[in-house]
């Protein structure tokens, strides 16, 4: 479904992604992994079609990326980011209908009416005790929610996930990947998926990518990837990697102290020049 060949980015002069190339079939969930600064976001932008690549091709079921008008593209693929949702004053239901805009036409009509999508999402979301309400008056676990909801009603064959559930608590942050799983599975979603949280990429995900420096430095498996010298070559820190007890999955679990002596790492000019969010 999705083809990444030679990818390169540069800002102000600095590479920031060089030579990236992999591929991602049809129902798969891929997960990008790295450590700040690696140039995690900057391919999802170049993937979303929001930033054009310096060199290299992307194609989306055989077509290039570029090709393809922005209605046409939102109508493939959908963005969920963190604090995707601004607390603003549209009720929860008149979010979920603005994921129904890439089928409207000029007037804001589409040909069928979308009202059961909508209720469907509420249902199975468990929106209804605050679909009437503004976003200023929900939390930020169930704003991300509405913001989940939102590109659901987009109907994407794509998911791209930019870090959503990192200002959510454990339970919510379950609640978001299961809720994701579950309709990926239903509808046989293809999801590309940027986590900081490594133990939870294992979980949810088919395979990951890490990138460091800009460049891939490893695509395999969960285990693959989560191999313990590389983590620590990487992250700069000395993890004990052990299975699941009931998925299998790798978990890392950290040792205090483990990190090198001479200063920490610091933020890369990548992370300072495309810090913020974007959608589709």
């Amino acid at each position: 479904m999705i083809e990444v060949k030679g990818l390169s980015k540069s800002f102000e002069g600095r590479r920031v992604l060089d030579g990236i190339s992999f591929s991602v079939a049809r129902g798969e969930t891929l997960g990008i992994i790295g450590p700040n600064g690696s140039g995690k976001s900057t391919l999802l932008k170049l993937v979303s079609g929001v930033e054009t690549p310096d060199a290299g091709d992307i194609r989306l079921d055989g077509k290039p990326i570029a090709s393809y008008a922005r209605k046409e593209l939102a109508r493939w693929l959908a963005v969920l980011q963190q604090d995707a949702l601004p607390p603003v004053g549209f009720t929860v239901r008149e979010v979920l209908e603005m994921g129904r805009f890439p089928f409207q036409n000029w007037l804001g009509e589409e040909p069928a009416d979308s009202a059961a999508l909508i209720d469907g999402i509420v249902e199975k979301l468990r929106l209804a005790p605050f679909a009437s309400r503004t976003l200023e008056h929900l939390s930020g676990g169930e704003r991300q929610r509405v913001a989940l909801g939102k590109v659901m009603a987009q109907q994407p064959r794509l998911l791209l996930l930019d870090e959503p559930t990192t200002y959510l608590d454990i339970g919510y942050q379950m609640q978001m990947m299961d809720t994701v799983r579950k309709w990926q599975q239903d509808e046989r979603l293809t999801v590309v998926a940027v986590l900081h949280d490594l133990n939870l990429a294992a979980q949810y995900c088919d395979r990951l990518l890490l990138v460091h420096r800009g460049r891939i430095a490893k695509l395999g498996t969960p285990w693959e990837v989560l191999e313990r010298g590389l983590i620590a070559e990487v992250y700069e820190t000395e993890p004990i990697v052990t299975a699941h007890p009931v998925t299998g999955a790798p978990q890392l679990l950290l040792q205090p102290g483990s990190y090198p002596s001479g200063g920490g790492r610091e933020d890369s000019d990548e992370d300072r020049q495309t810090a913020g969010t974007f959608t589709v």
